[in-house]
């Protein structure tokens, strides 16, 4: 799988450098040498360019990508011309791209683009829900869906997951337990412990059920 992030600016450079170290081959694209040095040693490629046709995306082997990133936040023309060729002269499979407003965003759509982030607002959004809530954190996945943490009540201290019976009992799925700052599957016999962080899947209503619970 081979991944290209066009525009290195601190959105472009968090992805490209996480995708790296995700083990993805990633080529990075920027006009800036500078920005291009910063990040030669964390990408698998990396090359100074200017995009403005047709052939200076096709000079780069954009074609030997499976997704590209634009993620330029400043020059949204630009973001629309290189998304238009890459998505209607190159026929690249998947186009992510950022916009920083909502009318950028529809039309960056209109486009072609497959996926457009906001990422100033969806951060903001994921802050308020974070600092709203008594969960530990929250990755909205829909509307009204949402994968959440929380500190296990002393209610569950002391019981198998399976005893609880998450789903008959409060509608949500416990799906894992972060450990050491990672998600591990929970085995239905794990017994909860105090000061266990418990990864919980479902509505916003029933997750804030369990916030309730001591």
């Amino acid at each position: 799988m081979k991944f290209c992030v066009i525009g290195i600016g601190s959105f472009g450079y968090q992805v490209a450098t996480k995708l790296a170290e995700n083990g993805i081959e990633v080529l990075a694209v920027d006009k800036s040498e500078d920005k291009i040095n910063d990040i030669r040693d964390y990408v698998t490629h990396a090359i100074c360019a200017t995009i403005d046709d047709e052939d200076s995306l096709r000079g780069l082997g954009i074609e030997e990508v499976d997704t590209v990133i634009v993620g330029m936040g400043k020059s949204f023309a630009q973001s629309v011309l290189i998304t238009a060729l890459l998505k209607k002269k190159i026929g690249t499979s998947r186009v992510i791209a950022r916009a920083n407003i909502g009318i950028h965003k529809e039309i960056l759509e209109l486009i072609g683009a497959d996926q457009v982030i906001l990422p100033e607002q969806e951060m903001g959004i994921r802050l308020a829900n974070t600092i709203s809530s008594q969960f530990i954190d929250v990755l909205t996945i829909g509307k009204n869906f949402n994968i959440s943490q929380i500190k296990a009540p002393q209610k569950f201290v002391g019981k198998a997951i399976e005893d609880l019976s998450f789903y008959k009992n409060y509608k949500v799925r416990c799906i894992g337990i972060k450990k050491d700052d990672e998600i591990v599957v929970t085995s239905l016999d794990h017994i909860i412990v105090e000061n266990d962080i418990l990864i919980f899947a479902g509505s916003n209503k029933a997750l804030e059920v369990l916030t309730k619970i001591t």
